[in-house]
């Protein structure tokens, strides 16, 4: 019997682990999300600041990179995201997508405009 008291309390306990686990790695991952998409609208806004180019920039590289690393970022805090609480777990995701579509109107008016 106490056998089987210890091994419900270690499967509790690594049920636990795993989901402070998860909670990490969603937290983290929505501060990555945050920080590359800040990225983004940078190198975009940066520009404004240059004149007319024949060729992309290393700015124009850093935006690519940034927008196609944030594809595996998405998903990873998607898939540790606790949806018990939609509200709560798409919240870090507010300022990330605003700073997106920002960067992507920027690069449009920038591409189409000036």
């Amino acid at each position: 019997m106490e056998d089987r008291e210890g091994e419900i309390e270690w499967v509790t306990s690594r049920k636990g682990n795993d989901a402070m686990r998860g909670q990490q790695i969603n937290n983290v991952s929505g501060k990555v999300l945050l920080v590359l998409s800040l990225t983004a609208l940078l190198a975009v806004l940066s520009g404004y600041t240059q004149p007319p180019q024949p060729d992309e920039g290393a700015a124009a590289h850093i935006f690519q990179l940034s927008i196609v690393a944030l594809v595996p970022v998405i998903l990873l805090f998607l898939v540790t995201a606790d949806w018990r609480q939609p509200s709560r777990s798409a919240r870090p995701l507010t300022f990330p997508a605003a700073a997106l579509i920002l960067a992507f109107g920027a690069l449009y008016y920038l591409e189409h405009y000036r």
